[in-house]
């Protein structure tokens, strides 16, 4: 995360993004059966072979070809293994950036779809299975069947496309860098391509909560910034039948533990965005009678307010430093920067929900609430103008709400959902053209 992002709210994001009026076209452009059958069969082979992060080589391999055999302008090895295609189109207008990421995770499958993976993988030094339980193949072959469509209107489009395709959106592994923000880094809007810095940026994530095709979309936040801390409290180490004699770690660690709920509850505005605390690991010790030197506390903070997500950092260090303190011990407090808040651009989401709703079906596309998950389109989204939505992938014969969930072996994505994502990417940027 860059260091100026912490000054930006959300106010002064959204206000700093003046976007031109686009007219409308007539109707939406549709893909024919005969390419919807190709996304399907790209989706099943990208799910029989997963990679995990910054490893997706075979998946950058046939996404490169694809978009060399379409004539494109392709630049590959971009944060390792992320690929991007630039497609010129017949007239001087801007360009639209469209992503998908492609990376998969260390989870066994247990679904039994015919192209179920059975790949497997080393991860964290442990052997584990690799599944597509996110749904990142659907939208590398969603992404793929654009590229082809628009390739075949390039005498209609009045500008250019860059077809984003990602590794890492699932975080990078321990001791490297990955995804969104090194793309970024390496120059994905100024020096991979210099003169065709996009105008806009479009993503699309599939949804287990969601019907088949329908759409979630929300101005402004839709999804929270996602941050790890790990506190050490630092005591001296005694016998638990003296504790006079050392500096216990473990009762001033439950007063940090029970105080950084106040951060929350007493001393955010929770009025302006809801923000989250959470610890999640606690050690320390190692038998019932030895205070022991030190206790490590790790967690995650969760908030839709840049500024607000700079505060309970402060206020989180400070509360574990003070209370230290207060019971002769240390507290070394590190926060590592997750992503950002994911803000939807409200002028672009307004310029682009009448397409949508033709597409999808006006009934089928509804506004969602705020998600505390996090995704790293949000700092293309810091960028420039950026929109993203969920597309629903669970048949509607299903129940939604016990249907397992992204990230579960169980995960399925109905393929009828897919052509609703091609189509949305290609219209969505016929309109910016």
């Amino acid at each position: 995360m860059k260091n100026w992002a912490f000054a930006l709210t959300t106010a002064a994001v959204i206000s700093a993004w003046a976007l031109p009026t686009h007219a409308q076209q007539q109707s939406p452009v549709m893909i024919d059966s005969n390419l919807e059958q190709q996304v399907i069969d790209w989706r099943r082979h990208i799910h029989a072979n997963p990679e995990l992060s910054n490893r997706e080589y075979e998946t950058a391999k046939m996404v490169a070809n694809h978009l060399r055999e379409l004539g494109l302008e392709v630049k590959t090895d971009i944060a390792h293994t992320g690929v991007v295609g630039l497609l010129k189109g017949s007239g001087d207008g801007p360009t639209v950036a469209l992503r998908a990421d492609m990376d998969a995770l260390p989870v066994t499958e247990k679904t039994d779809v015919p192209f179920k993976s059975t790949v497997k993988s080393t991860y964290r030094g442990k052997e584990v299975g690799v599944m597509h339980a996110c749904g990142h193949d659907t939208h590398v072959a969603m992404l793929m069947g654009a590229a082809e469509k628009l390739t075949s209107m390039r005498d209609e489009l009045n500008g250019n496309v860059l077809f984003i395709f990602q590794p890492a959106e699932e975080g990078a592994p321990e001791g490297e860098e990955g995804g969104a923000e090194l793309m970024l880094k390496q120059g994905l809007f100024s020096d991979v391509f210099p003169d065709y810095k996009p105008e806009r940026v479009f993503g699309i994530h599939v949804w287990a909560g969601f019907p088949t095709g329908h759409i979630g979309y929300r101005k402004g936040p839709l999804m929270a910034s996602s941050d790890k801390f790990e506190i050490t409290v630092k005591g001296k180490q005694t016998h638990g039948s003296r504790p006079w004699a050392g500096v216990d770690p473990i009762v001033t660690s439950a007063q940090i533990i029970n105080s950084a709920q106040t951060i929350i509850s007493r001393q955010t505005d929770i009025t302006k965005a809801p923000a989250v605390v959470s610890f999640g690991i606690v050690e320390g010790g190692v038998r019932n009678n030895i205070i022991p030197d030190d206790v490590t506390l790790i967690g995650t903070i969760r908030n839709f307010d840049m500024d607000i997500r700079a505060d309970i950092h402060k206020r989180l260090t400070h509360t574990a430093e003070t209370i230290a303190e207060a019971n002769g011990a240390e507290a070394d407090v590190e926060i590592d920067l997750g992503y950002p808040v994911t803000v939807n651009n409200p002028d672009l989401v307004d310029e682009m929900l009448p397409i949508t709703r033709e597409i999808a079906g006006a009934d089928n596309v509804k506004e969602v609430p705020l998600v505390t998950g996090a995704e790293d389109f949000s700092y293309y989204a810091l960028e420039v103008p950026g929109m993203f939505v969920f597309l629903g992938v669970t048949p509607e014969d299903r129940d939604m709400a016990s249907e397992p969930s992204n990230h579960s072996p169980y995960f399925y994505a109905d393929e009828d959902a897919l052509k609703t994502g091609v189509n949305l990417y290609v219209n969505w940027t016929l309109e910016s053209l």
